[in-house]
């Protein structure tokens, strides 16, 4: 029996203009009221998961920043900072490439290590109160999340980082152009263990959905794992089933018949 529903935002759960789709807080009561609770998991910060879900904000759980902040029942259980150190040493790698661009992120602010105008022409990442800094902030200020933009050659970039620096990161490529950059021992799998742990609820009775890399954790602990349409070809190899696109709102779709199935 499914208990817990565990869905990435951007190319899944999110419609192609990066909104919620209508019908879909509906959907999230539903659910709670059928009592499968619902895991917004993403790489998005909390604050702004919480903007896309004010309305049923207090009906769900949240797993933000790749796993850096986890928040159950209203609650934040788990906050996970970057090492300023780690920090400072991807910096330098990604300086050593023309076609690589780093932005940090505390809770509020980005922090663009670069062209501001370069990143803010992107459409496809969520880069709230962007701050243009010509070194890493100092070590007050505390980063939860990092992503580096590619020009180009995004699989070989983070082959790259991967090679320099995997004593400190993971790193996930996201999107055409994105990589994502996750503290070691520190994934959306980890935040979503913490939820599940104190929900009282087994990996075996979630399911999950995912399109990028940074999904891989996850469908792979999930009892049962749903792959996009849109999803790296990676992601649906090692899935239950794929459905369709987000564009077509298709995790909205299979929580429908979930429900009624439930019935």
């Amino acid at each position: 029996m499914i208990k817990l529903i565990a869905s990435d935002m951007d190319g899944t759960f999110l419609d192609g203009n990066e909104c919620v789709p209508e019908g879909s807080y509906d959907l999230v009561m539903r659910l709670r009221d059928a009592g499968i609770q619902f895991v917004a998991s993403s790489g998005r910060r909390f604050d702004t998961l919480h903007e896309l879900f004010e309305p049923v904000v207090d009906c769900m759980d949240f797993v933000a920043s790749n796993g850096a902040q986890v928040m159950v029942a209203g609650e934040l259980v788990d906050l996970e900072v970057f090492s300023h150190a780690a920090v400072k040493r991807l910096a330098r790698v990604v300086d050593m490439f023309d076609t690589m661009h780093l932005a940090l992120f505390d809770e509020t602010r980005s922090y663009l290590l670069d062209d501001e105008a370069r990143f803010e022409r992107e459409v496809d990442k969520n880069l709230p109160n962007p701050v243009r800094v010509f070194d890493v902030p100092s070590p007050q200020t505390s980063i939860l999340k990092a992503s580096v933009y590619c020009d180009d050659a995004v699989m070989d970039m983070a082959y790259i980082l991967t090679r320099e620096l995997d004593d400190d990161f993971v790193f996930a490529p996201s999107g055409r152009k994105w990589i994502d950059v996750m503290q070691r021992g520190v994934s959306k799998a980890t935040g979503i263990q913490q939820v599940l742990d104190a929900r009282g609820i087994q990996a075996s009775e979630m399911m999950a959905f995912g399109d990028s890399m940074n999904d891989y954790e996850i469908l792979r602990m999930a009892g049962t794992s749903v792959a996009m349409g849109n999803a790296r070809s990676a992601i649906k190899q090692i899935a239950t089933k794929v459905i369709g696109t987000n564009v077509d709102h298709s995790v909205q779709r299979e929580l429908h018949a979930l429900l009624e199935g439930a019935r």
